[in-house]
């Protein structure tokens, strides 16, 4: 199994943020199930502000690239990623149009000496 992290700010309006919590409580059918035909058997967002900050979980032959061109023959979840683009805004250094930023790793307990 695999483990990604990734970030995206919302823009900067309570009402927008509370919309977008508010479809995230109840995201289409049809987007749940594209995750998870794409390889990813989980996925948090958590919050803070306008940050976002997302935790998957994949199968080890989960590749960006494949759940993107998976994506871009779902027309329900090109439906929902244009609607949420309504919320969402680039973090700073993010290429143009680029929505999550994958981050990257800095510290793992597990990998510090005189632990297991």
């Amino acid at each position: 199994m695999k483990k990604y992290c990734l970030t995206l700010d919302l823009r900067n309006d309570e009402t927008l943020i509370e919309e977008y919590e508010a479809y995230h409580k109840t995201v289409w059918p049809e987007v749940v199930q594209a995750i998870r035909d794409s390889g990813i058997h989980g996925m948090e967002i958590f919050r803070f502000g306008n940050r976002l900050f997302m935790i998957m979980e994949t199968e080890d032959t989960f590749s960006f690239e494949r759940k993107a061109a998976m994506d871009a023959g779902n027309a329900k979840n090109r439906e929902w990623e244009e609607l949420m683009w309504k919320f969402q805004a680039s973090v700073p250094g993010a290429k143009d149009g680029e929505k999550w930023v994958l981050m990257n790793c800095i510290f793992d307990l597990k990998e510090q000496k005189g632990l297991s």
